[in-house]
């Protein structure tokens, strides 16, 4: 049996910052993330979690601005960009590989009374000035919060508690499938009263990742960004690196709360949940040298 790795791809790799949010553009980002992960279907079963940050956020504000329906929740649209993206990926892995893929609407259980439902801290959408921000902010009642140099709506994202369809996926993998799975951190459900149903939020996709490769067992948990791992003093003249990392020493380490901190949480959690396992924090084009120790972060235990 081949190792199973789950790789996270950012929906910021998928779609980056700054650049206009159209079907090209995004279509074209995916064709380089499936070119990567092509090069890793000999040597590993793989289930990809992608994330929807800018997707989701586009969705949300398309949504808005059509006043003859009432907006959809959130929820449904985090289902919509499960769709959307995945049959894109789908698409352009096949020109790749001749593995089957399959991808599985997922969805994951969160508390509706986590803390995080006070704190929105999930960016979605495009970046803004901070005026524009301001002006939308007050239009649509998001919640805004600097992300770098610019601002962004941000969302409540709790802690998944369970995926729910991680049978299915490893029965899926065990096959011989790719497996496209979680993507945007999952469609976020809630339990009342012995029955589950959603709940509006965006579950942040890498914490996700890391709690299917848990549920699965994987031997590797693989975050491809847009850029090659983990840095300390990232954006000043003093920025280094990080090779290799014991997860311990990672863990006292803080970085930005809205970009680097949720990757460098997941991966912790995942390697920490049993001995042996291996985080990788690498650029979305250096999968395949990643893996092999050869660019990005990898964190062990």
């Amino acid at each position: 049996m081949k190792p199973t790795i789950v790789i996270a791809l950012g929906g910021n790799a998928l779609l980056k910052r700054g650049q206009l949010m159209s079907y090209e553009n995004q279509l074209e980002n995916i064709q380089i993330a499936a070119n990567a992960i092509g090069k890793l279907t000999e040597k590993y079963q793989i289930a990809i979690v992608h994330g929807n940050g800018p997707q989701v956020g586009l969705l949300a504000q398309q949504n808005d601005n059509y006043k003859e329906v009432p907006a959809y929740p959130l929820s449904c649209l985090v289902s919509e960009t499960q769709g959307m993206i995945a049959t894109m990926l789908v698409q352009e892995l096949r020109k790749v590989t001749n593995k089957p893929i399959v991808s599985i609407l997922t969805h994951v259980e969160v508390d509706a009374n986590d803390p995080a439902f006070n704190d929105p801290t999930k960016f979605i959408g495009a970046i803004y000035s901070e005026s524009e921000a301001k002006i939308l902010a007050e239009k649509y009642g998001w919640s805004i919060k600097p992300d770098g140099q610019h601002f962004r709506r941000v969302v409540a994202s709790p802690k998944p508690i369970k995926v729910r369809e991680s049978a299915a996926i490893k029965t899926a993998l065990d096959n011989g499938n790719i497996v496209i799975c979680g993507g945007g951190g999952g469609i976020p459900v809630t339990q009342i009263n012995g029955t589950f149903s959603n709940i509006d939020c965006v579950i942040d996709k890498d914490a996700t990742a890391a709690l299917l490769a848990t549920q699965i067992q994987a031997s590797h948990l693989v975050i491809l960004t847009d850029g090659d791992g983990i840095y300390l003093n990232w954006g000043t003249p003093e920025q280094t690196k990080l090779d290799e990392i014991d997860a311990n020493k990672l863990a006292t380490y803080t970085f930005a709360k809205g970009s680097m901190q949720p990757k460098v949480d997941a991966v912790i959690e995942f390697v920490k949940s049993e001995k042996g396992r291996i985080g990788l924090i690498a650029d979305l084009q250096l999968a395949s040298e990643a893996l092999s120790g050869k660019a990005g972060t990898r964190i062990t235990s």
